[in-house]
């Protein structure tokens, strides 16, 4: 009888210690990402640190990896905005050459930075 009694308390316990871990909210669990706030790029600032990350190691300075490109330069990067080689590049359409050359896509949040500041005139802020 000892026996059942301890064997009782046993799953009693076993069902208390998984059922007592268990998270039932999803918001808990599964975080969202952050919202991605294009209301206020900014091509000095927000751009401007995407490229640094993404782009000026071939398309700053001289420019020799990047066919000359040279992005650190407001008329040009205008250019390509207004032209729509950029969103091209980087929404990889197959148009042109995807970009960054060799690394993975920009995420949705930076592509939709730039498509942001493209609609609003590519201004130079």
């Amino acid at each position: 009888m000892k026996m059942k009694g301890f064997a009782f308390l046993i799953c009693c316990f076993f069902i208390a210690a998984f059922t007592g871990c268990y998270y039932d909210k999803a918001n808990l669990v599964y975080p969202k990402a952050p919202a991605c706030d294009t209301t206020n790029v900014r091509l000095s600032v927000e751009l401007n640190n995407i490229m640094k990350a993404n782009c000026f190691s071939c398309h700053g300075g001289t420019a020799d990896q990047g066919a000359g490109i040279q992005l650190e330069d407001y008329a040009t990067i205008q250019d390509f905005a207004n032209t729509g080689i950029l969103m091209s590049a980087l929404i990889q359409d197959g148009s042109i050459s995807p970009m960054p050359k060799g690394a993975a896509k920009l995420s949705d949040c930076d592509i939709n930075k730039f498509d942001a500041w493209i609609k609003r005139g590519a201004p130079q802020n």
